[in-house]
């Protein structure tokens, strides 16, 4: 699964899934990735090969502004990951008209506002792999999740028609989504523990996915020896739906 060369975005990628997606896209060979967050304290400690940037997923002229600065400096961008994300969880009718519009600006409309951009970029290079990262829970829903669920049923959505999008005039353009189950992170370590166990008994692998799994999923769809796949929603999730 080799990235020799390719320069790679991660969006939320300071911590958690995001960071573990940039440092195995950069281990794999990549001549630099790009870990775009609003939160910056993350990037004090980012192992070489990865550069931090402050990028709002929901500022379009920070986008703008960045992808500009790439294509000047590197001609191109071969890898996007849409991984910011964020949740406000609650019962449909306890759900705020800011926590849907906070989840589904930063979770749907920044996947839609990095892909306006870089979507022409890697179509006018004839190349390139965008990799949406959604959920199980986009896929089969979850109780107290509803802004969460459609945002990321929103993004496969996405991946699907842009799969057919940016593959017009030859252009060697993939984009796939990763379904997640539930994954050992910062996030997960608030849920409390009897919950925990109702997942793990639910799932057939009898655990949580460590980031290092869907990472190692990412780095394949982003790598040349996906080259032929495309449009597709690939779950990680220890057997929980099965």
């Amino acid at each position: 699964m080799e990235l020799q060369g390719k320069v790679c975005v991660v969006t939320g990628g300071a911590r958690g899934i995001g960071r573990t997606i940039a440092q195995h896209l950069s281990s794999g060979g990549a001549e630099i990735v790009y870990a775009l967050d609003r939160e910056t304290a993350g990037f004090a400690d980012l192992p070489a090969g990865i550069q931090g940037v402050e990028v709002d997923v929901t500022a379009p002229d920070q986008i703008e502004s960045f992808v500009e600065s790439v294509i000047a400096d590197k001609g191109r961008i071969d890898v996007l990951v849409n991984n910011a994300g964020i949740t406000r969880d609650g019962l449909v009718h306890k759900i705020s008209d800011d926590d849907w519009d906070s989840v589904m600006a930063v979770n749907l409309k920044g996947a839609f506002n990095m892909v306006r951009v870089v979507g022409p970029k890697m179509m006018e290079h004839g190349s390139g792999s965008i990799i949406n990262i959604s959920s199980v829970v986009g896929l089969d829903g979850n109780i107290g999740q509803t802004n969460y669920a459609a945002s990321k049923a929103g993004v496969v959505a996405m991946a699907q028609t842009w799969a057919k999008e940016f593959s017009r005039k030859g252009a060697a353009v993939r984009v796939n989504a990763v379904a997640p189950g539930f994954v050992n992170t910062e996030m997960i370590q608030s849920v409390p523990e009897k919950v925990i166990q109702g997942i793990t008994a639910k799932t057939p692998l009898g655990r949580l996915a460590e980031p290092e799994e869907v990472a190692n999923t990412v780095q394949f769809l982003a790598s040349d020896a996906a080259s032929f796949i495309t449009g597709q929603v690939i779950r990680v999730d220890g057997g929980l739906v099965v």
